[in-house]
């Protein structure tokens, strides 16, 4: 097995204008990377994480964007404020859970050479960017890179 995969977020029909970014690193020492601000178009974030064997012989994820504890690792989205719009009215984080992502499917997705891929609505319930933690979250599939 690889030492790192490659996943990508699509960020379905966010709200237009406002900043969208990865979280490298945590609490108040982060930087926001891959940062774009939202057009009308469905927003992209690909990026590589790494693998390494837990306690129990489990996947688990690690590196800077990688938060969370073992067994409930996610990826955090910055949104206006948080992405470094100051100006933005909006100040939130989107939770992008690592689950569901098995020795099985990284196999599968190696001898594709594809990558793991999620689709997330870009709009909350109330109308602005969506954030906390995705629900539901319909899981990571293999994707073509």
């Amino acid at each position: 097995m690889k030492d790192s995969i490659t996943l990508r977020v699509v960020l379905q029909n966010p709200n237009e204008g406002v900043w969208f970014g990865l979280q490298k690193g945590s609490g108040n020492n982060y930087e926001v990377i891959q940062r774009q601000e939202s057009t009308d178009a469905d927003m992209r974030f690909e990026f590589d994480i790494a693998l390494r064997t837990g306690k129990d012989s489990e996947i688990d994820f690690a590196g800077p964007l990688v938060q969370g504890p073992r067994g409930g690792r996610f990826i955090y989205i910055d949104i206006g404020t948080y992405a470094g719009q100051h100006f933005n009215e909006w100040g939130r984080r989107l939770k992008i859970p690592l689950i569901g992502i098995s020795a099985e499917t990284i196999n599968e997705m190696e001898k594709k050479a594809g990558l793991l891929e999620t689709l997330i609505p870009g709009k909350g319930k109330d109308g602005g960017p969506n954030c906390a933690t995705v629900k539901p979250f319909d899981g990571w599939k293999l994707a073509k890179r």
